[in-house]
C-alpha cells in the first residue's frame, strides 16, 4: 500500500438515485498517478475534495460551476476502502446510484475491473495531535494512531437501534468483510415527510433498511445485529476520504453525520500542527515529510 493504485479497466454501475428516484449510472475508469478521484458530470470536472462539498443534507453532494453530483459517499468509501487513489467517475444522472444501499455493488465492480499498482509513491496524512469538532451532543475526533482506525457510537431513541458502538482497525479486508455490505437506513414515520420535500424518492426496501415501531420491515432482516452503526462507519470512510489522502489516525465519532464528518476534515486541513504528510515506499520509516499545504 506504499504506492498509488488505479483500475486496470473501466467498469459501469447502473441503478436508481436514492433521492431523485431517477435512473443513474457511473463509469469508473483508470487515471494517472496524482489524479485523485475525479467526478465528471455534464462535462464539468469535479475533484473529490472537501473543497467541493456543496451539501451534506442526508447525503454528501459535490459540486462545481453550477453542476453537482449527489450521494457520493458509498462509492467514495469503496474506492478508499480498497485503496484506489486515482480514478475518473463519469456520472450520468443527478446522483450516484444507490444500488442496495451499501457499497457492495461498487466493491464488486472495482474487483471486476481489477486494481493495479502505479509507479508513484502514495502520500498519507499522519495525525500527530488530536482534533475534535462538536455540534451539540455530537462530536467527531481524529487522534494519533499507528494504523488507520475508526470508533463510532450512535444513540437513537428506538428499541431496534438504541446505543451501538463499534471499533475497527481499517484495512481492505476489514472494509469488505465488516463494513461494505451495510445498508443505509431510515424510519417509516419519516418517509412521507422526506418525499414531500423531494427527498428519498427512489428509496425502497430494496435499497434501505426501513424501521417501524419495534421492528425492521425488510423481509430478510439485518445483515449484522449492529448494521446501523456499521453503516455510519461506511459513510464516515467515504466522507473523510475527501481529505484527498489516506489518513493514518483514529477517527472517533459520537453520533456524527455527514455535516460533522466534513467539518472534521476541514478543521484538520486548517490546523497543520495536527498532522504531517508522509511520502515514500517505507511508512513509517519515511523518506520525506511535507506540509499539507505544499502537498495539495
Amino acid at each position: 500500500m506504499f504506492y498509488q493504485r488505479t483500475l486496470k479497466n473501466s467498469v459501469t454501475v447502473e441503478g436508481v438515485g436514492l433521492h431523485s428516484g431517477k435512473p443513474s449510472s457511473v463509469v469508473i475508469s483508470p487515471a494517472g498517478p496524482g489524479t485523485g478521484i475525479v467526478f465528471v458530470s455534464c462535462g464539468v470536472v469535479i475533484p473529490a475534495s472537501y473543497e467541493n462539498v456543496t451539501d451534506t443534507g442526508l447525503a454528501t453532494t459535490l459540486g462545481k460551476s453550477g453542476v453537482s453530483v449527489r450521494t457520493v459517499e458509498h462509492l467514495l468509501a469503496a474506492l478508499s476502502g480498497l485503496g484506489v487513489d486515482n480514478a475518473v467517475v463519469e456520472v450520468d444522472g443527478p446522483e450516484v446510484p444507490v444500488m442496495d444501499g451499501s457499497a457492495d455493488a461498487f466493491v464488486e465492480a472495482l474487483h471486476s475491473a481489477g486494481i493495479t499498482v502505479q509507479e508513484a509513491h502514495r502520500r498519507y496524512i499522519k495525525v500527530v495531535k488530536p482534533l475534535t469538532v462538536h455540534d451539540g451532543d455530537k462530536s467527531a475526533s481524529i487522534l494519533p494512531s499507528p494504523v488507520p482506525r475508526v470508533t463510532f457510537r450512535i444513540d437513537f431513541d428506538h428499541p431496534m437501534i438504541a446505543d451501538q458502538r463499534l471499533s475497527l482497525e481499517l484495512d481492505a479486508d476489514t472494509f469488505v468483510e465488516e463494513v461494505a455490505s451495510t445498508r443505509t437506513f431510515g424510519f417509516l414515520k419519516d418517509v412521507e415527510r422526506l418525499q414531500n420535500a423531494g427527498l428519498a424518492l427512489g428509496g425502497s426496501l430494496a435499497n434501505a433498511v426501513v424501521v417501524d415501531d419495534g421492528k425492521v420491515l425488510n423481509e430478510e432482516g439485518l445483515r449484522y445485529p449492529d448494521e446501523f452503526v456499521r453503516h455510519k462507519i461506511l459513510d464516515a470512510i467515504g466522507d473523510v476520504s475527501l481529505s484527498g489522502m489516506p489518513i493514518i489516525g483514529h477517527l472517533v465519532m459520537d453520533k456524527s453525520g455527514h455535516a460533522l464528518n466534513h467539518r472534521l476534515v476541514r478543521e484538520l486541513v486548517a490546523n497543520p500542527e495536527c498532522w504531517v504528510i508522509l511520502e515514500g515506499a517505507d511508512v513509517p520509516g519515511i523518506e520525506s515529510s511535507l506540509s499539507l499545504t505544499e502537498a495539495v
